[in-house]
């Protein structure tokens, strides 16, 4: 294997494990989808059942997608748009340091910049794309540069429809 295939491997799996575990946590742990729904709703995202579940639906889908290395571009594209809500409707405002009092985006800037550079590295030779004779027409700069808008544009939808935070009185 190459440097390249290296790389993609060990992001894909690194990425894909933290959104599996992310979507799991949201719908088997703490509160469970209804708990994550009420979250949604806390910051704006409504209506939250609904949202709930298409985060926590896209981030099972895209985990497993990206471990495995199927339509690598596609998955990473599920992970900056369910990062991208969250950067905008959660982690913008309280700076950057996760560390910080409501978390800031550093966590999630650095996972959207994971899932843009797996699209542009694609699946690699260690990937069902690659086993299934894609993994050419799955990468490169025009294809990470698709997985930014893709993302970015799934994202902007979501936080358009769904996206009413409250508004300070004043």
């Amino acid at each position: 294997m190459e440097g390249v295939d290296v790389a993609s491997l060990a992001l894909r799996v690194s990425v894909g494990f933290v959104m599996l575990a992310h979507g799991w946590n949201h719908a088997f742990g703490g509160g469970r989808l209804a708990g994550t729904g009420r979250w949604f709703e806390s910051i704006g995202i409504r209506p939250g059942w609904l949202n709930a579940r298409l985060a926590t639906y896209t981030e099972l889908a895209v985990g497993p997608m990206l471990i495995v290395g199927l339509l690598t571009p596609l998955a990473a594209a599920g992970v900056v748009g369910t990062m991208g809500v969250a950067l905008v409707a959660n982690h913008l405002k309280n700076g950057f340091f996760i560390f910080r009092k409501g978390e800031g985006y550093e966590y999630v800037l650095v996972l959207i910049a994971a899932a843009v550079a797996i699209g542009a590295i694609g699946g690699g030779a260690a990937s069902v794309d690659n086993a299934l004779g894609l993994t050419d027409e799955l990468s490169g700069a025009a294809v990470g540069a698709l997985t930014l808008v893709l993302g970015a544009a799934g994202a902007a939808l979501v936080l358009a429809l769904f996206w009413r935070p409250d508004r300070p009185a004043g």
